[in-house]
């Protein structure tokens, strides 16, 4: 006997699977799937061998030789982003840092941590996401973990991977956003011999030249191509158009020579003011020169979103407790933890009732963990759990202890 929550998370995965990609996937790996991501849902604290063995029927070395065994979660969070006719979507790119300790794990190396603002040891994913502007959420799409690097730089190791997944990217969006560290020529002339654009933000001091549009004077020689160099500081307005006017904001957008690219560039400039006064400016880019700038502002602000995914599979989903030394076997769990996060935010938008109500991984962590228990006193002491009355407690139940029941 099972409760209908879980019923319809189960639902979920194996309407995933059932896709043309997994027609070759056996019965018993797609329950094995299953069966991990709700028990990623479930438990609380640490998620490893250990304590995936304590909440289920299978022994710890049932799940070591499980995950050595690949499995494509690129084609699984696809098929299931693919499904939530995300109007407006971009594809973001933003590597994070996993804490590991030991000599013999894969991939071990100083990698740069975003929290402690220095290269610490351990582990590194490059984590793709798809992010609904709209509706201002991400979705997980895959992550691949960082390789020890010799002879080749991280950077050129990035762009690699772009080329080797591009087309999944595009089926998703046109547009990839990425932050200031990827602002350089070897990322640029990637995306766009893959047919991507790219969106991100440039340095204060970026070498760029405003283009000339006057009249040319007729003398011998080469035409007039700029009109000055750009000065964030000193903006040249007759070059802007205003696109965006708020009390604590103002951007305005211009096309501009980058030196650095060797191209021109679509450029939104945004003045952050704060009590009526400016705090600082930034410059955010496009190398689609259609593309207006409010929109390139606002893409660039929604990218932050794959960081809520990192920290929601983090703190609840162990992305970061993985007992593994081996590289399948980080894989399948760094995705595992993210695809939870994934199947949790897809029954949130399912299910909410309020369009202003905010996504709590907290609240369907202590949901799951609640049905884990029920589901394990229903079959202990063999409740009906379809009866009206059980029915009714149940529903309160599995909201006990929420922080917005």
């Amino acid at each position: 006997m099972s409760i209908n929550k879980h019923q319809n998370a189960i639902s979920l995965i194996y309407s995933t699977l059932e896709s043309d990609k997994f027609l070759t996937l056996k019965e018993s790996r797609k329950q094995f799937i299953a069966n991990v991501l709700l028990l990623f849902l479930s438990i609380k604290g640490r998620i490893n061998f250990l304590q995936l063995s304590r909440f289920s029927k299978n022994c710890e070395q049932f799940y070591r030789i499980n995950f050595e065994n690949k499995f494509n979660f690129q084609d699984f969070n696809l098929k299931l982003i693919l499904e939530q006719s995300i109007k407006e979507c971009l594809v973001a790119f933003d590597p994070s840092y996993i804490s590991k300790s030991g000599k013999m794990t894969y991939g071990l190396n100083m990698y740069w941590s975003g929290c402690a603002k220095r290269a610490k040891w351990g582990l590194e994913i490059c984590g793709f996401a798809a992010i609904d502007v709209l509706r201002n959420t991400a979705f997980h799409l895959n992550a691949i973990q960082t390789p020890h690097l010799e002879g080749t730089t991280l950077l050129v190791y990035y762009c690699q991977i772009v080329k080797e997944h591009y087309l999944y990217f595009k089926e998703l969006s046109k547009y990839m956003v990425a932050d200031a560290y990827f602002s350089k020529k070897e990322v640029v002339d990637t995306m766009l011999s893959l047919g991507l654009h790219f969106i991100s933000r440039l340095r204060s001091d970026s070498n760029l030249k405003y283009k000339f549009t006057g009249e040319q004077n007729g003398k011998k020689g080469a035409n007039k191509k700029y009109d000055g160099k750009f000065n964030l500081k000193s903006l040249k307005m007759n070059h802007f158009t205003e696109v965006v006017s708020k009390d604590n904001v103002k951007v305005y957008s211009a096309i501009v020579y980058s030196v650095a690219f060797k191209r021109d560039i679509k450029i939104a400039v945004a003045v952050f003011y704060k009590d009526g006064k400016e705090i600082i400016r930034k410059i955010y880019f496009s190398t689609h020169l259609d593309l207006s700038g409010d929109k390139i502002f606002s893409y660039y602000c929604s990218r932050f979103q794959i960081e809520f995914l990192y920290r929601d599979a983090k703190q609840h989903c162990g992305l970061n407790n993985c007992q593994a030394r081996s590289e399948n076997k980080l894989n399948f769990h760094f995705n595992a933890a993210l695809t939870a996060v994934n199947l949790a935010k897809v029954d949130w938008l399912n299910t909410k009732n309020e369009e202003n109500s905010q996504f709590s991984m907290s609240d369907y962590k202590t949901m799951y963990n609640n049905e884990l228990l029920l589901k394990t006193f229903i079959e202990r002491f063999g409740i009906n759990p379809n009866t009206k009355k059980n029915k009714n407690i149940i529903a309160q139940l599995r909201n006990w202890g929420k922080i917005a029941a």
